[in-house]
């Protein structure tokens, strides 16, 4: 079944979808296609993922026909946010992406590109920031053309129930960081409190953002995130990503959609 697509703005789509799998092989297509365009523009593709249910929702990739289909060769990935952990640790977000779909994918290993996990959070965060800025001088990553920031070809979020993305949660001094690419979090809301995260302006640069959220655990959330609603909703981080440029799709299954106003 096809999804129900909301065209909220001339940048933003909603893409509602009746369950996981048909949402899932909907993002493998969408994926796909922001793959082919990159490459053709500018041979590359360069994707930041975040942590949760969004590496399982990417789970058709390494899958027929995709895993044949894709240029995989060009692909280089990052991680919109990370746990301040060793790697092989239950709470990274590039171990949990490694074991459920990269080490699935034949993504060359000097294209991903993980933080350094002996280093504290802050050196974490500004030699990841490095890491990035080196790879935009050599335009393997795109920069903004409407500031100095990273240009992204992709970033996949997962929100949370509180509406928080990346590791960038409600309320918190580290939505007002400008000039920074990648900012540390030592007091994250939820464990484990140290994080590395992208930046609002970093996000919002990129050239396609996809949002995700399932489940009616996430319905406020979405609601609160996507339709007009009451001025202090504009500081729900989930809210904050409005890409400059770019586009936002948000993929939703009918649970995480159900408070909308013009779905229900």
């Amino acid at each position: 079944m096809a999804p129900q697509v909301l065209l909220i703005k001339d940048k933003m789509e909603v893409r509602i979808h009746e369950c996981l799998d048909e949402l899932s092989t909907d993002l493998a297509d969408q994926i796909e296609e922001l793959c082919e365009e990159s490459i053709k523009d500018h041979g590359v593709f360069a994707v930041a993922i975040s942590g949760g249910s969004i590496i399982s929702l990417m789970r058709k990739l390494s899958e027929a026909p995709y895993k044949k289909t894709i240029d995989w060769s060009k692909w280089y990935i990052f991680w919109a946010d990370e746990r301040v952990v060793a790697k092989n640790h239950v709470d990274s977000n590039y171990k949990l992406a490694k074991d459920n779909l990269l080490s699935k994918l034949p993504i060359l290993p000097s294209h991903v590109y993980s933080i350094n996990d002996s280093l504290t959070a802050e050196e974490a965060a500004s030699e990841y920031e490095f890491v990035i800025r080196q790879l935009v001088k050599t335009r393997v990553v795109n920069v903004s053309d409407i500031s100095d920031c990273p240009k992204f070809d992709l970033i996949l979020l997962e929100v949370g129930a509180d509406g928080h993305v990346a590791s960038l949660f409600p309320n918190h001094p580290v939505l007002e960081e400008k000039n920074e690419w990648v900012t540390f979090i030592a007091n994250a809301p939820k464990p484990p409190p140290e994080r590395i995260t992208l930046t609002l302006p970093v996000i919002n640069s990129a050239a396609n953002v996809i949002m995700a959220a399932t489940g009616g655990v996430k319905a406020e959330a979405v609601r609160m995130a996507i339709d007009d609603m009451d001025p202090e909703c504009s500081v729900l981080p989930a809210r904050m990503i409005q890409p400059s440029v770019g586009k936002l799709v948000w993929f939703l299954d009918v649970e995480a959609a159900s408070k909308l106003t013009r779905f229900s």
